[in-house]
């Protein structure tokens, strides 16, 4: 276009006449006008509107896909789908990981996955479970079935699923072991935090808040942990960088501690002090 300054991006987050959180995306030559009437058409609609720069996935499905991965590793090491999804709903999500795969539709995942697999760092673990779900035509509820079977519209454990976990974790000479709720909860929330200090450290957000209101108004994170760089600063981050630290001698392409969570730890600073 020859008006790039007039240019905007928003991003409704399904289904779209529930949920709040509006993405208002803002590309490099947008013009603060426009960025403006973005926030004013956000609030005639009843929407919380957050700014967000481009990337691929904007902030919230950037670490939607981060969490994700983490637990796809973690089916492949020993739990279960619906193990996964029990202890996030205990953390306070309203609908664990592979519930919301489901109720989303398998296939938009499989088609980006596959949309992107040259570009797919070879140092990266792929879990290719979910891939030969899709092979069989298990979309999820859409189908009736996917992670979970739909019988009356509720989602019961999908036996042909368990096998197929089962089979991979062998095929890769993986030892599944028990991987307890706490673990599983640790696991899903350092990834949401790790990736969303990324996204501040580059600019994607422009303060932690930001990362936490979309979490919170786009994503269902319990309102009252504050949001995952809230609930880090409760946490403690030098803990929590630690705890990242260890993880990644299991995963070091994985986890790689965000520039800026070193950063404030070596400053004895927080992710709050940067809403500031």
């Amino acid at each position: 276009t020859k008006r790039p300054e007039d240019v905007i991006g928003l991003h409704f987050f399904s289904p779209a006449y529930v949920m709040r959180l509006l993405e208002i995306v803002r590309p490099a030559k947008c013009a603060d006008d426009v960025i403006v009437t973005g926030f004013e058409l956000a609030k005639k609609l009843g929407k919380v509107g957050v700014l967000s720069g481009v990337c691929d996935g904007f902030i919230g499905n950037r670490i939607l896909a981060r969490t994700r991965k983490q637990a796809d590793a973690m089916i492949e090491d020993g739990a279960l789908p619906w193990e996964v999804d029990k202890a996030m709903e205990a953390f306070g999500l309203p609908m664990g990981p592979f519930r919301v795969m489901d109720l989303a539709g398998l296939d938009i995942a499989w088609a980006q996955r596959k949309r992107t697999a040259d570009a797919r760092d070879p140092k990266e673990r792929y879990v290719e479970i979910a891939d030969k779900i899709c092979e069989k035509g298990w979309f999820g509820q859409k189908t009736g079935r996917g992670w979970y079977i739909y019988e009356d519209g509720k989602p019961q454990p999908n036996p042909e699923v368990e096998a197929i976990i089962l089979a991979e974790s062998k095929r890769k000479g993986i030892t599944r072991r028990t991987i307890d709720a706490d673990e599983i909860q640790k696991r899903i929330l350092y990834a949401m935090i790790n990736e969303g200090a990324k996204i501040v450290d580059e600019k994607i957000a422009a303060r932690p808040l930001e990362v936490d209101m979309v979490k919170i108004f786009g994503y269902g994170f319990p309102r009252w942990r504050g949001g995952p760089l809230c609930t880090a600063d409760i946490i403690g981050l030098s803990t929590v960088l630690d705890d990242i630290k260890e993880l990644a001698k299991d995963d070091a392409n994985f986890w790689q501690p965000s520039h800026l969570l070193k950063r404030l730890v070596s400053e004895g600073k927080t992710f709050g002090d940067l809403n500031k």
